[in-house]
């Protein structure tokens, strides 16, 4: 059992492809709808796995508004850029696929953010402070934004990201605290540390295994019906995400130590996809939830493959960059 539980963190590169193509399959042929509601609860399980341990002292300092205004800059003023100069480029004949483009750019941050830093060894503290701030001012700025980009103004209902944060994030969070000194209170922070802590990262990657299957199960069919448009999406979607890597990463081994880098680039390129595709079903339709359930397949193939690519190359301890900014 304790192989089973630890596969898919060891074996994450097959783990989530095979999990795609399980809820593709699965979704063709069975209405998982049902499964939606759980959704919320294995987002929480899956940020509750990474805050146990989390040090508040580090969440409460300032340490970390370097990376803290780099991203609020790349997340709201460059990214949504990007996303504008693309949609004008493939999209401007598809105006509804492009309202969907842009709500993928405008959200940014995730639980997916906390957990890919957890897994990628990066600063696990300031990725919340990311995912936290993003989530606010993307629910802040979006209605500008769309109004801008592609001329329809849409509400987004504030208080219902407050109350998403609260749960995907605080509570969690209070969970994570409430365990971690029940258990301190029989073991040293050492131990806990070295023989406890590891237990729980598999539990996070299961959490983002199940979200996963039942985001894409649940789409299935409507991506069936609407092949013809997935060419277009999934070259739009590639384009977008390649250029988000590289200006994040760009930007993270230039100017920032290996684990805010992490941080950076997960707070960065992962987007609040989730929420992007009930704001683009609602109210732009198929087109445009089509396109950011193809961004949920990217995304999710993307990080899996450049946080294997990154560790052997840029976002390895030896590199040297990191060895000047230490």
């Amino acid at each position: 059992m304790k192989k089973l539980y630890r596969f898919p963190q060891k074996h994450i590169m097959l783990s989530v492809p095979l999990i795609l193509v399980l809820g593709f399959i699965i979704g063709s042929f069975v209405d998982t709808s049902f499964l939606r509601p759980t959704i919320l609860i294995a987002t929480m399980v899956m940020i509750y796995a990474t805050m146990v341990g989390l040090d508040f002292n580090e969440l409460k300092s300032l340490k970390g508004s370097k990376t803290l205004f780099i991203s609020i800059i790349i997340n709201f003023i460059i990214i949504p850029f990007v996303a504008y100069g693309i949609g004008m480029t493939f999209l401007k004949e598809r105006p509804i696929m492009f309202a969907g483009l842009a709500l993928s750019a405008l959200l940014p941050t995730s639980g997916m953010t906390i957990s890919w830093t957890m897994l990628q060894r990066g600063n696990v503290t300031l990725a919340v402070k990311l995912t936290i701030f993003g989530l606010l001012l993307g629910s802040l700025l979006a209605p500008w934004y769309l109004l801008l980009m592609v001329g329809q103004f849409i509400d987004i209902n504030i208080w219902a990201t407050v109350r998403t944060i609260l749960l995907i994030v605080f509570i969690p969070m209070i969970l994570g605290q409430i365990t971690y000194k029940l258990i301190l209170r029989k073991t040293s922070v050492k131990h806990f540390k070295k023989h406890i802590k590891p237990n729980f990262a598999p539990l996070s990657v299961w959490g983002m295994l199940y979200v996963v299957f039942v985001s894409i199960s649940m789409r299935a069919k409507m991506i069936v019906s609407n092949l013809e448009l997935i060419l277009i999406a999934l070259i739009v979607l590639i384009v977008f995400y390649g250029i988000n890597y590289l200006i994040s990463t760009t930007v993270a081994v230039k100017w920032l130590n290996r684990e805010d880098g992490i941080a950076l680039v997960n707070g960065t390129v992962l987007r609040n996809l989730s929420i992007s595709i009930g704001l683009a079903a609602t109210t732009f339709g198929a087109e445009a939830a089509l396109i950011v359930t193809l961004a949920f397949i990217v995304q999710q193939q993307s990080i899996t493959y450049y946080s294997r690519v990154s560790e052997k190359f840029w976002f390895k301890e030896e590199h040297p960059a990191w060895k000047e900014a230490l």
